[in-house]
């Protein structure tokens, strides 16, 4: 499949099918991003996006259709696998070990580098755990593999604090560093800006800018000034279909989007 510039995309999801029941949440769903650009994915409550996020990333498996990200046919392949395929996902909660440090969680990642850590979703640390962090942490490269990448986030000088204490923007740029560390080729971002004010929300955005540099990203968010300053390219799902797909000005401008997403206060 290629893009309307004529590229070959880098990663593509061509007609997928999900039903629940008698409900179609996701209907005849295509699109692809290219390496090195944001493509992002909007649209109203209900319009289907957290589905087809989670077919992406492995959650639930389509009824029809294939998801493909540099050549490698994922629509069979379990999260894991998807990983270390090149796909890694922020959620939109945020998914972090609370009770130990910035440095710590890095660490975890680095070392299981394979795939995510279950971040908050584990209630503490299990012995093996523990044990495995301190015999990590003297790894002097896998140390600075961890310190590269909460420089690289912005929590350099936040290594040694409990990353549960951090504030909630902070936490969501440790997410991501999290997510960095699979050395992704797709990065999906899920509502990234999610509860932040300003000043966060436009720490993520530059953060969210410079990544792409290496990687493509799909991005889900329903800040739509991050959206207007990030995306190269937008998607927009209404009732489990794509509506349309384009520029930001393509997207700004076009009166059906308007109409049943951008004029309305039921935003997603």
């Amino acid at each position: 499949m290629s893009t309307t510039s004529g590229t070959t995309a880098l990663f593509h999801v061509q007609g997928l099918v999900k039903n629940f029941g008698a409900l179609r949440a996701t209907d005849d769903v295509s699109l692809a991003v290219n390496a090195g650009e944001i493509h992002a994915l909007i649209g109203p409550n209900g319009a289907g996006k957290s589905t087809l996020v989670n077919l992406i990333s492995g959650l639930h498996a389509p009824d029809v259709g294939r998801i493909t990200l540099d050549g490698v046919d994922l629509t069979p392949l379990p999260m894991h696998a998807r990983v270390r395929a090149g796909l890694s996902r922020c959620f939109q909660i945020t998914s972090i070990f609370s009770k130990i440090t910035v440095l710590d969680n890095l660490l975890l990642a680095v070392q299981s580098s394979g795939g995510r850590h279950p971040g908050g979703r584990v209630r503490g640390l299990s012995r093996v755990l523990r044990n495995l962090l301190g015999d990590r942490a003297r790894d002097d490269t896998l140390r600075a593999q961890a310190v590269q990448l909460a420089e690289r986030v912005g929590l350099g000088a936040a290594l040694d604090r409990v990353a549960g204490a951090l504030p909630h923007g902070a936490q969501r740029q440790l997410d991501v560093a999290l997510a960095l560390a699979s050395r992704p080729k797709l990065l999906l971002l899920d509502e990234p800006m999610a509860g932040m004010g300003p000043e966060d929300s436009e720490r993520m955005t530059v953060l969210i800018q410079t990544l792409k540099r290496d990687m493509a990203i799909l991005l889900i968010e329903h800040d739509m000034k991050a959206v207007f300053a990030l995306a190269d390219r937008i998607s927009v799902l209404v009732y489990g279909k794509v509506l349309t797909s384009g520029s930001v000005d393509d997207i700004r401008g076009n009166p059906q989007v308007q109409a049943v997403y951008l004029g309305t206060e039921d935003v997603a």
